[in-house]
């Protein structure tokens, strides 16, 4: 894994499972936010598969499409494009009405000082997506953040955990998934919270934070000690297969890896392959912001692409000179401030 063509092609390969699930799905997709880190991967993820399948369902990305190739990279790979700020209410009526929505939308970092923009988008505007699209089935990307920090050693949050989000971000999540229950019983939607913590591939994510950080002799900081990861690929599929899932009130589901991982061991198998010794700061707490997706793992599967090949990963893209989005996800923040 070197390049970005290798990358892509491989986050965009169905399973043969997710070519199954989409064969059963009536209706088109609209991704609303597709411009997003993890959006084109999906939606090429979600059309490869709908071919796969012999299936005829158009793919739909939304997007303000403001700057770059995104636009033109997805319609050459068949997936239709719509220029749209959600936030203008004529232009999101105007969308296609497609039976089936993945909602992608919403606003993290820059939250602190911009928080009414924020509330705007994570909470404001699903309820605005939820009258125009009330007879689709919609699966909401939602946040491991709704959940307290939890005991290391419990195995992290299910979904039965009660939610207690730690500042404006958290807390407008919560809002969104609130405000989405709260029409999904008012016109009967189906549909599901995708709460997901923390996707990876090359290009960001905690796996690469980590190793960089190895790598030029960075401190790594100890008091968010311990993490959950998923390869976005992985998550992608998960979310795709969940719009068979959709149900009223809506479901709640936890998505991430099955690991509890140390970020001290993480640290230290980059530092041997980088033949470097790993520098720490602080002490590792007895809390972190943990997530128990063994629910999806029963629906789904454990993950295709396992903890050790996304250090392999990690590594040989880092020694390659990959590409770097760099968009931190701030997983070492403790008290919700992004």
């Amino acid at each position: 894994m070197k390049t970005v063509e290798e990358l892509e092609r491989k986050m965009t390969e169905p399973s043969d499972d997710l070519v199954r699930a989409v064969s059963q799905l009536d209706g088109d997709l609209i991704i609303l936010g597709v411009g997003g880190k993890m959006g084109p991967s999906l939606a090429m993820l979600a059309k490869n598969a709908i071919r796969a399948a012999g299936g005829k369902q158009r793919v739909i990305g939304v997007s303000r499409f403001s700057s770059g190739t995104l636009r033109s990279k997805l319609e050459a790979a068949g997936i239709e494009t719509i220029s749209a700020d959600l936030l203008d209410d004529q232009q999101l009526q105007q969308l296609p009405k497609a039976e089936n929505v993945i909602y992608m939308a919403g606003q993290k970092f820059g939250t602190t000082g911009r928080e009414p923009y924020t509330w705007a988008m994570n909470a404001y505007l699903p309820g605005r997506v939820a009258e125009a699209f009330r007879h689709s089935r919609i699966v909401s990307y939602s946040t491991g953040n709704v959940y307290p920090l939890m005991p290391v050693k419990g195995g992290g949050a299910t979904e039965e955990t009660p939610v207690a989000p730690v500042g404006e971000y958290a807390q407008s999540c919560l809002g969104r998934e609130r405000i989405f229950s709260y029409f999904s019983t008012v016109y009967n939607i189906p549909m599901l919270h995708f709460r997901l913590n923390y996707a990876i591939d090359m290009r960001y994510g905690v796996l690469l934070e980590v190793a960089t950080a190895v790598r030029e002799r960075q401190p790594i900081d100890l008091s968010m000690g311990h993490v959950n990861v998923i390869w976005q690929g992985d998550a992608n599929e998960m979310a795709i297969r969940s719009l068979a899932l959709c149900d009223t009130p809506p479901r709640i589901l936890n998505v991430t890896g099955p690991e509890t991982i140390s970020v001290r061991w993480l640290a230290e198998q980059f530092a041997k392959r980088f033949g470097v010794d790993p520098i720490f700061v602080n002490e590792e707490q007895d809390t972190a912001l943990l997530s128990n997706a063994s629910e999806a793992h029963r629906l789904f599967g454990y993950p295709r692409v396992s903890l050790q090949q996304m250090i392999d990963w990690t590594v040989e893209w880092i020694e390659a000179g990959g590409e770097i989005l760099n968009k931190a996800t701030r997983f070492q923040e403790r008290k919700g401030e992004f």
